[in-house]
């Protein structure tokens, strides 16, 4: 592991006084093929190497004050590769315990139902899933709508008479 504070591996090439920009330009193209070997990822790696230069541009006047602060940027990316690939890790592991089931298609029946139910006026479909699906009566319909029994009924009994007659014309055209 590499100790920051003491790191010693300053490029000779390059001027101690070297701003932000200058930085960035030297080193985010090493540092990505580094990180790109380790990944595999390319638009990963650049990812990566720029979050960790962003980082260091945050604290740039601490980062520029360490004898290396390229080694500082490095390992910033390797520990953003690192906890990506731990994230990567965890998300399969759940999704090996958790996998989709396989849910059958709809039956003929269910397909025709739910055809003619999207034909109905809203209120009158309203009114016959929370009565016939949801198994609530007249009057807890009624109460959780704000409308008169009455017409709930009335909307229920238009509700069937128009689903009976769609569903008799589908089976006769079959």
């Amino acid at each position: 592991m590499v100790d920051l504070r003491r790191a010693r591996e300053v490029d000779p090439g390059l001027p101690a006084d070297l701003d932000f920009d200058g930085f960035y330009a030297a080193h985010f193209q090493s540092l990505t093929i580094q990180l790109y070997a380790y990944t595999g990822d390319l638009p990963g790696a650049q990812d990566l190497v720029q979050e960790a230069f962003c980082r260091a541009l945050d604290r740039w006047k601490r980062v520029s004050a360490m004898d290396d602060p390229l080694a500082w940027v490095r390992r910033v990316a390797w520990n953003l590769a690192t906890s990506q690939w731990r994230r990567a890790r965890t998300a399969a592991a759940f999704l090996r315990k958790h996998r989709v089931e396989d849910v059958p298609a709809p039956g003929p029946d269910r397909v025709a139902l739910a055809g003619a139910l999207a034909t109905l006026p809203a209120q009158h479909r309203r009114v016959v899933v929370l009565h016939y699906l949801a198994d609530q009566s007249v009057r807890d319909i009624a109460d959780q709508i704000g409308v008169p029994e009455g017409t709930v009924k009335a909307w229920l009994h238009r509700g069937r008479a128009a689903l009976a007659a769609r569903l008799t014309d589908q089976e006769d055209e079959a």
